[in-house]
């Protein structure tokens, strides 16, 4: 009896933290009807372009499990405090086209005097119970209060790692639009967001921002939630025109034929920003590995890789660094070159810059 009470207690506990703001909410009334007209939208749920299981054909959630909490690398986080500079973005030169990337997924850019956020996360982890996904030491130095009021905000998808509740409710009343996949706006209407500022879109979209600010939405081949029930929102990459530049903004994704098709109808880029890390041959249809990263580059037509989605939180098995060293040999292979700053440090959107590799040495 006791044992059963227990069960309950815990099962009780369980629905009640789910339904915590912090979770969002799935999408009904209006917004679920326009989303089910959607050619992405089957079976109750968005499906990528190609057939996607979540695992490698043969591995079990058993194995995984197994592996994340007896096999997983001694070097999945790094012994030293992760180097970083601190850019005042605040008083930046309007005439700057920059980027700053805060680390894991998470960039700021001023392109043509637009400032741009990609799937920012600063409250420390990524995941609704923080003490299980800590930012690695030194990657987590900037706050909201270090932003300058934002034009364009860019959410690929409602993952807690891509979207993070305690750092969007830092940002309302800084975000002048939203641009995200369908199902997305529902969680910021429970935020309390003004869903007037919201650009919800299927793929194949255009977005005309006026003054030569254009955004098509593009797919991506991944899955989305933050709860028990996956798929309810869509998972997205975007190719941002501005006057001047071209820009592929990609969000999590395994290696599928969209690249091949983004780089015919909109490429090249001056420069391609792809998740690179938290990979695994167990998940190999959802995340890339480093030499697809730069064979997307390729099919892509960029001019120039930036690798993000590493250096900031383990998600996977494999050592923190593994992602740049594989990314960067192979880069060099192909003769790409990359994009590399530490965190926090300015580079530019429009010049050629030589980086240190400042990974190396670390453990």
């Amino acid at each position: 009896m006791i044992l059963g009470v227990i069960v309950v207690l815990l099962v009780v506990g369980v629905a009640i933290f789910l339904q915590s703001p912090s979770f969002g909410r799935r999408p009904s009334g209006e917004r679920l009807k326009a989303i089910e007209q959607s050619k992405n939208y089957k079976d109750g749920q968005f499906q990528n372009l190609s057939y996607t299981p979540d695992l490698k054909e043969g591995v079990s959630y058993y194995t995984v499990f197994k592996d994340f909490f007896f096999s997983k690398s001694k070097r999945s986080k790094p012994k030293n405090v992760m180097p970083s500079q601190k850019t005042d973005l605040l008083h930046l030169d309007p005439s700057e086209n920059v980027i700053v990337w805060f680390g894991h997924s998470s960039y700021f850019m001023q392109a043509d005097g637009k400032t741009i956020l990609m799937d920012p996360v600063f409250s420390g982890a990524a995941s609704p119970i923080s003490i299980t996904t800590k930012a690695f030491a030194g990657s987590d130095v900037y706050t909201v209060d270090d932003l300058p009021e934002i034009d364009l905000l860019f959410i690929s998808h409602d993952h807690w790692d891509h979207l993070d509740y305690e750092t969007v409710l830092k940002l309302k009343g800084k975000v002048k639009k939203i641009i995200t996949g369908l199902g997305t706006a529902e969680h910021f209407e429970r935020w309390d967001y003004d869903t007037a500022i919201i650009e919800e879109r299927d793929w194949n979209d255009t977005i005309d921002l006026g003054n030569g600010f254009v955004v098509n939405t593009t797919p991506a081949r991944h899955f989305s939630g933050r709860g028990l029930k996956r798929n309810t929102a869509l998972w997205m990459s975007f190719v941002l025109k501005t006057p001047t530049l071209n820009l592929y903004l990609g969000g999590d994704s395994g290696y599928d034929s969209h690249y091949k098709a983004i780089g015919d109808k909109f490429g090249p880029f001056d420069l391609a920003i792809l998740e690179c890390g938290q990979y695994n041959e167990y998940w190999k249809y959802i995340h890339m590995m480093p030499e697809e990263v730069v064979k997307a580059a390729a099919e892509l037509k960029a001019k120039k890789l930036m690798p993000v989605h590493w250096a900031k939180f383990s998600l996977a098995l494999h050592d923190w660094d593994e992602p740049i060293l594989r990314l960067t040999a192979a880069a060099k292979k192909q003769n790409i070159p990359l994009v590399t700053p530490m965190i926090g440090q300015k580079a530019s959107l429009t010049k050629n810059e030589v980086f240190t590799e400042w990974w190396l040495g670390l453990e």
